[in-house]
């Protein structure tokens, strides 16, 4: 597939927000976030109209939607004190028109691969922090007439919430519509205290420790592939009638069943050792959590890590129900109060962020059930599809609701190759979970 570009622009904000400040103070939790971009991409078919995703359209909307949403027209800096913030003098947002030869079914179930990386412009890093957009756009028009959308956002400005919110009301905006919720920028609510005093240990945050050594069959320069699954409302419904075996009564979330069943799997598919120590980190959204709770539209970094962990034998061993239990008793500790001391211990260790690996025994999930990432209409209709452009470490699982509302849900994760296969038959037993599982 190739793909040409055809007008590249910096769009600048339509004018000035009168209460914006010039420099944006950064939290200890958008700090410690990764330094790159995170990129989401969204494919339309079309719709028959003749100005199907018009350029002009889409960037006189993102020109105006970056009056209220400042700081993604901004750079990043040093200020006086050496702490990382925003500088919001307008410098504008890469936003990128191309076209490709290629048609949208060549993407086959949408599960990112190497084309997806044609769909964005490559950043140069290492030409530091100031240099570079912290919101990229590419609409890449294809032969077919659907397009692809590509969004990028700097992971020290945002999180999922916060990206979502932005791109919805770039979608309202194309529309005609004002924006229904207002951003709230002020991050200094997340200021932790000083001198910080964190109270828990916080070990979602440690770095781990595991080893090659711990697989019971060694893997020689192990390759890795991403894989989409989807799970239908029927196969939950089975999923959650299997977690309330041997007198279970709680009642788990969707999610926290979900999850619990691909820990198992990935621990079976990796031929862990029984006694091994494994664990699941599961992005939290810490909005409704804290208290006082966070204005509405708070705009900037409020996820959480939530860390559930157990041996190995005992998520394989134990029916699905065990390892949802894990993880939701996990959940019911993120209070406010441990969420003000995980801003504490992070403050603390600005310094020292930890090398991500998920590798070996543990996993990383995040949900995207509750961002409404179907809702972004330009104007053109919805989204036949929305999800990460790229899963860079294996280990890594995304979730996503269904585009068409009918109770399902897609997996979407990185294991090495032959993991991978044995994943997939165990993931799919579901109608032989006692006897397979």
């Amino acid at each position: 597939m190739k793909v040409v570009v055809r007008e590249s622009t910096m769009v600048r904000p339509a004018e000035e927000e009168e209460t914006q400040a010039k420099r944006l103070w950064l939290s200890s939790l958008d700090l410690m976030a990764p330094n790159f971009h995170a990129q989401q991409v969204y494919f339309y078919r079309p719709n028959g109209a003749p100005n199907f995703f018009d350029t002009r359209v889409m960037k006189d909307a993102l020109s105006k939607a970056l009056v209220a949403f400042y700081p993604l027209g901004g750079r990043l800096e040093r200020g006086e004190d050496g702490r990382i913030e925003i500088d919001c003098r307008g410098q504008g947002a890469l936003f990128v028109d191309a076209e490709s030869d290629g048609v949208i079914d060549d993407f086959g179930d949408f599960a990112p691969g190497l084309e997806y990386l044609k769909l964005v412009p490559t950043v140069d890093y290492s030409l530091g922090i100031e240099s570079f957009p912290l919101l990229i756009s590419q609409v890449t028009h294809f032969r077919c007439g659907g397009v692809s959308l590509v969004v990028a956002f700097h992971y020290y400005v945002v999180d999922g919430t916060s990206a979502m919110h932005f791109t919805n009301a770039w979608s309202d905006i194309a529309r005609g519509l004002d924006i229904a919720n207002p951003p709230f920028m002020d991050r200094t609510l997340l200021r932790a205290q000083d001198p910080p005093q964190p109270v828990f240990k916080h070990v979602e945050y440690h770095q781990d420790q595991t080893m090659n050594s711990l697989r019971q069959v060694p893997i020689d320069e192990p390759k890795t592939v991403c894989t989409m699954f989807k799970l239908t409302r029927n196969q939950l419904n089975m999923l959650r009638a299997t977690s309330k075996e041997d007198g279970n009564t709680i009642r788990y979330s969707t999610f926290e069943i979900v999850a619990g069943h691909v820990w198992k799997c990935v621990c079976k598919s990796r031929w862990l050792c029984e006694d091994v120590g494994t664990k699941v980190y599961v992005v939290t959204n810490g909005r409704a959590r804290l208290r006082p709770q966070l204005p509405p539209g708070y705009f900037g970094n409020v996820n959480f890590t939530t860390t559930a962990i157990a041996t190995a034998g005992e998520i394989q061993s134990q029916p699905i129900g065990y390892a949802a239990s894990k993880i939701h008793d996990a959940l019911v500790t993120m209070n406010s109060d441990y969420l003000k001391s995980a801003l504490d211990y992070l403050e603390q260790h600005l310094d020292q962020k930890p090398i991500v690996s998920y590798e070996y025994a543990n996993i990383r999930i995040v949900s995207w059930g509750r961002l409404g990432i179907h809702d972004a209409d330009f104007g053109w209709g919805p989204p036949v599809f929305v999800g990460p452009l790229r899963i860079r470490l294996e280990g890594m699982c995304f979730v996503l609701p269904s585009p068409i509302n009918d109770g399902g849900l897609s997996i979407i994760i990185r294991l090495e190759v032959e993991q991978m296969k044995l994943f997939s038959n165990l993931l799919y037993a579901i109608n032989m979970l006692e006897s397979s599982l």
